[in-house]
């Protein structure tokens, strides 16, 4: 045991550096996918804890006043029936800022979707005027217990006593409306009522759904909400940062185990006498093959230990939602499990993958086998001999013959000595062909030229041809031209040996390969940032109008601002889908001489009558393809629509069918525009633009700025930064094992290098360029396999939350340039270095390690 901690000292000290990054790249994968766990355990957890304290209901029903809540009771599957509660729409204010309300009337605190107070108390018959928000509205608002409410356009006021949260869908605005609970005397003027069900088994809540509306009827339904909607809105945007640390995490955790693998397997071929010394003074297979795996274990356990340790300690104090995630999680019951298992984990898998390295270690003889004289990756080919030496015909004076003046030739390094004068060149039939044939042959290229003046040249050293002058066209001369060798056998060096070569470049492609994905999850967000007209967002603001002179006031209003580019009408209602298990949203944007200015992802705009374009989520929630008919029922009228276009929609998560406002007058004339999308001109300032409109307006107009999913990303840029920085550790824990590997297979080239003439300079840019040349493959590899499934994750995960495919944007071909050249350059920066020594070693050294 004492030999074998000495020999692993000894090996610690000689490679400090890949230990190190092998230490810090294990922390950072470890940390990822800790942080992922905290994220989805913060995106569904809470949800559902608030959901079971409550009693949640699983589905909620807005009906109008007629509809009887008892017969809902009596349908089989139902557990409890919450409401009926009058419902009113509302806007309310406080300190200037506006949200639309929706308005619940009881005094009781409810048995079913009972609201969990976190601030003030719930209603009192004492304070007719008293209201609860629910928490999300309360936070939009910045109300706290105490605030008193108007409601723009009346005198009334409403004075918030407490705060609550809920399990029902949250509060959006220019989407979802919030919700405030006030005694029915608040609501003054109901509009519907809401009923909530409670099953006994949730999965069967579009059947429970379903049976609801044939006995209440369809005309009696305006919408329809579920807690599943709830859940996928609650766990919204940190289920996706949870998604993509998960997955960078673990090609993380792939690429730095398969490093490690390609490490140790480096270093054995780069210890094999010292292997067999180990075996010679006792040393049993097993011992030494524990002696790499305990090592790199002892390792990768440090590192799991330091991210567990600094999560747990620090994670909390991170600043944004990740360090709101890890303090929810640290508080959950599996925390500490997780904590324990997913570092574990991580440990075992990188010990799995150093096994069998460590395992060929065991294997290796005591007595060393005696090396193969012929390198193993065989000789140069005939194109490496040919670009050795490139032979040009130009015209000149006519060729006097080898060695006279007029005639350049070149000897190539490594080729046998000088010929005499008139004799063929017994090592040159690989490049200039054979028998002395002066025709343009292997290595020889005919391309017009100035004459030149004859200078001396060689003594015909090399050429393999006979010196007899006129045996070449008249008017013509010879001339060799070099590639410097450094550069040929450096490239013969990194691909000759293919198996060995292949799996070095493989192992560095899969860490390149996620950072180029990583990259194109940032342009992604950056394209949702910069270009929200090409992901279904072509509009900046949402104009509501309470009362007023009418569509053609409200529309003349609004465009009289010379920042608004266009203003579109529209309206937004619920409508049931076929079979009657779910609702869905039916818009009416523009009109056919202005249309909206949708982005579509398939198909065409709807032009013509009946025509409309839907979103993913909507296509999967129907079964149905562009060019499909569909049917659904608004109230209780059926409206028929051909689907002619997929537009990419990133609200109601993509359950919406788009038309145009005249296609729906035309099933129901008196309808009326309730809302504006306005397109702003570029450069425009939407808040600014909305301070000014609401002024205009005096009071009467509702306007709020369309939400962009990117908002919710943004923690998702440091994410993206962590991750490519642990990915480049791990690529260079990889690089510094083929340099490594590289400078050690050299040492038993360097005498016969040294013998042909070659300098420590040009020796050194063989290893050089041999790593540059092992870059750059996986470099090319990468981005051709990086870009296509970058493009298809972020599109799966696109149509997976119901916006649709279309959304992927890769990364600029200059980033991915620079991004390219910086790795080449720097693989190549790193290897010159030790290249530099091994080039410059003693001759008694270089014998020792050939021996």
């Amino acid at each position: 045991m004492r030999a074998t901690l000495r020999w692993a000292h000894s090996d610690l000290r000689t490679h400090r550096g890949e230990a190190l990054f092998l230490v810090l790249a294990t922390a950072g994968i470890v940390a990822s996918l800790l942080l992922a766990t905290a994220l989805f355990g913060y995106a569904t957890n809470p949800w559902q804890r608030v959901f079971t304290q409550a009693r949640g209901a699983h589905v909620w029903l807005h009906t109008d006043r007629a509809a009887d809540a008892g017969e809902l009771a009596a349908l089989d599957g139902v557990q409890d029936v919450a409401g009926p509660y009058p419902t009113a729409s509302a806007t309310v204010a406080v300190r200037g800022t506006r949200a639309s309300v929706e308005l619940r009337g009881t005094f009781e605190v409810p048995e079913v979707g009972r609201p969990l107070i976190t601030a003030g108390h719930w209603l009192d018959a004492d304070e007719p005027d008293g209201v609860v928000l629910e928490s999300r509205l309360a936070r939009a608002l910045l109300a706290q217990p105490g605030d008193t409410l108007t409601l723009p356009g009346t005198s009334r006021t409403l004075t918030v006593l407490g705060i609550a949260d809920s399990p029902e869908r949250r509060y959006r605005p220019g989407e979802q409306p919030g919700l405030v609970w006030a005694p029915p005397a608040a609501v003054s003027e109901p509009g519907g009522q809401v009923i909530g069900l409670r099953l006994t088994d949730p999965g069967e809540t579009d059947y429970a759904v379903q049976r609801a509306v044939t006995v209440l009827g369809a005309g009696a339904i305006g919408q329809v909400s579920t807690w599943e909607q709830a859940r996928a809105e609650a766990q919204g945007d940190n289920r996706l940062l949870g998604q993509v640390l998960g997955l960078f995490g673990l090609g993380a955790l792939l690429a730095a185990g398969l490093a490690v693998h390609g490490a140790i397997g480096t270093r054995i071929r780069g210890h094999l006498r010292d292997i067999s010394v180990l075996k010679a003074i006792g040393f049993t297979p097993g011992q030494v093959t524990r002696v790499f795996l305990l090592q790199h274990l002892a390792y990768a356990l440090l590192g799991a230990v330091a991210a567990a340790g600094l999560t747990q300690a620090l994670g909390s104090r991170v600043p944004g939602r990740l360090g709101d995630a890890v303090g929810v999680w640290q508080g959950l019951p599996g925390h500490t499990v997780a904590l324990f298992a997913v570092p574990a984990c991580a440990v075992l898998f990188i010990g799995a993958t150093t096994g069998l390295a460590a395992w060929r270690a065991g294997r290796v003889p005591p007595v060393p086998l005696p090396r193969p004289a012929a390198a193993q990756g065989g000789g140069l080919s005939g194109a490496a001999r040919v670009v050795l030496g490139v032979r040009v015909r130009v015209p000149g004076r006519g060729d006097r013959g080898a060695g006279e003046p007029g005639v350049r030739t070149a000897t190539v390094s490594g080729t046998p000595a000088p010929a005499k004068p008139g004799a063929p060149g017994p090592g040159d039939a690989g490049l200039s062909g054979s028998g002395g044939s002066d025709s343009p042959g292997t290595g020889e290229i005919d391309v017009p030229g100035p004459a030149e003046p004859g200078d001396p040249g060689s003594r015909g050293a090399g050429t393999g041809r006979r010196g007899a002058a006129g045996e070449q066209a008249p008017g013509t001369r010879r001339l060799e031209l070099r590639v410097p060798p450094a550069l040929v056998l450096g490239w013969h060096k990194a691909f000759a040996r293919r198996p060995r070569s292949f799996a070095a470049v493989a192992r560095l492609t899969l860490p390149l390969l996620l950072i180029v994905v990583a990259m194109s999850a940032w342009s992604t967000i950056d394209r949702f940032h910069d270009h929200p007209e090409r992901i279904g967002l072509p509009t900046a603001l949402t104009v509501r109008a309470e009362t007023g002179p009418g569509d053609r006031g409200t529309r003349a209003l609004l465009e009289r601002d010379p920042e608004v580019a266009a203003a579109y009408p529209g309206v937004e209602v619920a409508a049931l889908v076929p079979g009657q298990t779910a609702t869905i949203a039916l818009r009416g944007l523009g009109t056919r001489e202005d249309p909206y200015p949708y982005a579509l992802a398939e198909g065409r705009r709807a032009h013509g009558p009946d025509e409309a374009v839907a979103g993913q989520g909507l296509l999967d929630l129907l079964e149905v393809e562009v060019g499909d008919w569909v049917r659904m029922t608004v109230g209780d009228q059926p409206q028929v629509l051909h689907i002619v276009g997929r537009s990419i929609e990133p609200e109601n998560a993509g359950r919406v069918i788009s038309t145009s406002l005249d296609t729906l007058r035309e099933n129901d004339p008196r309808l009326e525009p309730t809302l504006h999308q306005l397109r702003l001109r570029a450069g425009a300032d939407p808040d600014e633009v909305a301070g000014r409109l609401a002024e205009a307006g005096h009071g009467r107009l509702d306007v709020h700025a369309v939400a962009n999913p990117a908002d919710g990303l943004s923690p998702l840029r440091g994410v993206v930064l962590g991750l490519i920085a642990v990915l480049a550790l791990v690529g260079l824990i990889e690089l510094l094992t083929a340099i490594g590997g590289t400078v050690r297979e050299s040492e038993r080239d360097l005498l016969a290098l040294k013998a042909i003439g070659l300098s420590p300079r040009q020796i050194t840019g063989i290893t050089v360029t041999a790593t540059g040349c092992t870059a750059l493959a996986a470099v090319l590899l990468a981005a051709a396999l990086g870009l296509p499934l970058a493009h298809w994750l972020i599109d799966a995960q696109g149509a997976s939350s119901g916006i649709g495919a279309g959304i992927a944007q890769a990364p600029s071909p200059v980033l991915l340039v620079l991004v390219g050249a910086a790795a080449v350059l720097g693989a190549a920066a790193l290897a010159a270095v030790p290249a530099a020594r091994a080039a410059r070693r003693r001759l008694a050294d270089t014998l020792s390690a050939v021996a």
